[in-house]
């Protein structure tokens, strides 16, 4: 029994919930404040809420914040989104928010929980402040105003703490040549940098607020600091090596120079945008400004031919220019683009350490906290560029990621959609049911890792595969998956190729080709799809497993119909009355702080008496 059961229950009618709501001056009500506007406890008092009829009154219940109340009518009322602020726990919940509310939470905040009546939470991190995109607090604050409607003083007060707070400690480069490390006061060089990093990274103190940092301790130092809560600055001006002269092929849209012009300014950072926003051209356009030598660090083969062939397309660049750097082939030239494997192996180390690179660009930069090519960020160059549609990593990494690389540079992925650059996909979770009583009966069975695979290799999903498929014939098609076994099940029902890890390089890259520039339309593709391989012709996206990885994979698998022509459209099967089920809202969670919109539905192909019953709905 709950302590809401064993309350007195005071009498709470309607239209003292309606007066309550009145004084609270919002339409959504805790039952904290309902305790203190009938001077009860907050136990009783929500034990009174859960009282009220719930055809009338409805709640938005999510683990980290608190149970909020409201009218079910006021949903159909409301001249503007609902948004309520708990300064105190710093989240913010937000009922039916348009696509540019969502767009402008996710410059400062970040997509906790969404439920299924529409009620996001957000919350507002240190690390959400210290790596938002703006130069000055000014234009941050004027951002959390347009978010929330209003000011908020004790919220703001904290944000412009945590701003600040990122500006105390600076690296530069001093007139002879080595690293500063600057603190804003005495205190914080002796009680914090000194205390924090370890012997050896401190060569000599310079004064009272100046450390001599050895040059091979940079990146650690920088960690060091930021795991205590101090974000550094990066202001050093490295050697670029020999000059590059590079003339562009290709015209930058209005937000691509935008991009140019503040990463030449800070020379370091992370260009955040949605697949299709042209985050590769926008490189080649710092490339241009640079003018020096560069290395471009990406996680495959295929990637790294992708970007040879697109830098001598776009570029006035020549073959002799431009070398590739992995197991297949090992050519160090101005511009090489190696895999961070290869470029953090031992053997191989020292010919991109001796080299003094005008920039260096780390392509899915999420890759880089990992440990295996954690050592890649160690690389020195005058600039260093990071790129990702999204640099989220399920264990929380992308601390290292800002720490290493630099903050956030791009414009809000709603803007681009609002300016028809990039179409914005439609994304809709179908809900399959079991194949057979067999194969619910082997779910019911198998525990752990099992019993996700077979969620996700739930054979009914063949069948809705099809169904799609003859909803938009025709339409460029992929079909991403988790399991090697269900891929090949697919692609021999579909009769089409499996791209997985296992096909020779040669022969994946064959098939690429052919779907961007040929007739074939579908491809049925494992994770080796995911990493940044460009397949402009792609209409149709399906995820027939694999979203319960990651959220970064999920925005990756969506970004691939993320054009700026015609429309796109995702579709995700989960496999219903399973766990894949919440899986699957909870990895196009981080989709819907972006602004898309996600849309869940029964499956296609099935008899309605067949499926659960329920209408479409807007998550």
């Amino acid at each position: 029994m709950t302590d809401s059961e064993d309350a007195d229950v005071p009498d709470l009618t309607l239209d003292a919930f309606y007066d309550a709501l009145e004084a609270a001056g919002r339409p959504l009500l805790t039952a904290t404040e309902l305790a203190r506007e009938l001077d009860c406890t907050q136990t009783e008092a929500l034990a009174a809420l859960e009282a009220l009829p719930e055809e009338q009154v409805a709640s938005t219940s999510v683990e980290s914040a608190p149970t909020v109340w409201f009218p079910r009518d006021y949903k159909q009322t409301a001249d503007r989104e609902r948004v309520v602020v708990f300064p105190s726990q710093r989240r913010v919940v937000v009922d039916e928010p348009s696509q540019f509310t969502r767009a402008q939470l996710s410059q400062f905040a970040h997509l906790e929980d969404a439920n299924r009546e529409g009620g996001y939470v957000y919350a507002v991190r240190q690390e959400d402040v210290w790596s938002a995109p703006y130069d000055d607090f000014s234009a941050l604050r004027q951002t959390m105003r347009q978010a929330l409607g209003a000011r908020n003083d004790d919220l703001e007060e904290w944000v412009h703490a945590q701003w600040e707070r990122a500006r105390k400690f600076r690296l530069y480069t001093h007139d002879d040549g080595y690293t500063v490390l600057e603190a804003s006061s005495a205190d914080l060089m002796g009680n914090i940098a000194e205390r924090e990093l370890e012997e050896g990274q401190i060569r000599a103190l310079i004064s009272d607020t100046e450390a001599w940092i050895a040059d091979d301790a940079v990146a650690a130092v920088k960690r060091a600091l930021y795991e205590a809560g101090y974000p550094v600055l990066d202001t050093r001006h490295l050697d670029t090596g020999e000059d590059l002269p590079v003339n562009l092929r290709v015209d930058l849209r209005d937000y691509q120079h935008e991009w140019v012009n503040r990463f030449v300014e800070k020379q370091s950072g992370i260009l955040v945008g949605p697949p299709g926003s042209g985050k590769t051209v926008a490189t080649m356009g710092i490339m241009s400004a640079i003018e020096g030598e560069t290395l471009v660090l990406v996680p495959s083969r295929e990637l790294a031919a992708q970007w040879r062939e697109t830098i001598l397309e776009h570029t006035s660049l020549t073959d002799a220019q431009v070398g590739e750097y992995h197991g297949g082939q090992k050519e160090i030239r101005p511009v090489t683009i190696a895999t961070y494997q290869t470029a953090g192996m031992d053997r191989h180390r020292h010919l991109f350490d001796d080299r003094k690179w005008g920039l260096i660009v780390y392509d899915e930069v999420h890759h880089i906290s990992a440990p295996v090519f954690r050592r890649t960020a160690d690389l020195q160059a005058k600039g260093r560029l990071g790129l990702s549609a999204t640099p989220v990593r399920e264990d929380d990494k992308q601390k290292d990621i800002y720490t290493l690389i630099g903050p956030p540079i791009g414009t809000n992925w709603s803007a681009l959609f609002d300016a028809g650059y990039v179409a914005e996909p439609e994304i809709e979770i179908r809900l399959v049911p079991w194949a057979d009583e067999e194969a619910a009966a082997a779910y019911d069975d198998a525990v752990g890792h099992e019993k996700r695979a077979a969620a996700a290799e739930n054979p009914a999903k063949i069948r809705e595969i099809e169904a799609i498929r003859r909803d938009h014939p025709g339409a460029k098609t992929l079909v991403f998956v988790e399991y090697i076994d269900q891929g090949d099940a697919i692609a021999e029902a579909l009769g089409v190729p499996f791209v997985s890890g296992e096909m020779p390089h040669a022969r994946r890259r064959k098939l690429f080709d052919e779907f961007r520039h040929g007739p074939r339309d579908t491809l049925v593709v494992s994770r080796v799809g995911d990493e940044g391989i460009d397949l402009p012709g792609a209409e149709i996206a399906i995820a027939a497993s694999g979203l319960g990885g990651s959220r970064r994979q999920g925005s990756q698998r969506a970004g691939r119909t993320m054009r700026p022509v015609g429309k796109a459209r995702m579709y995700v099967l989960a496999t219903r009355a399973s766990k894949e089920e919440e899986f699957a809202r909870s990895r196009t969670r981080h989709l819907q702080g972006k602004g898309i919109r996600v849309r869940e539905r029964p499956a296609e192909s099935f008899d309605p008496d067949d499926r659960a019953s329920g209408d479409r709905r807007e998550l």
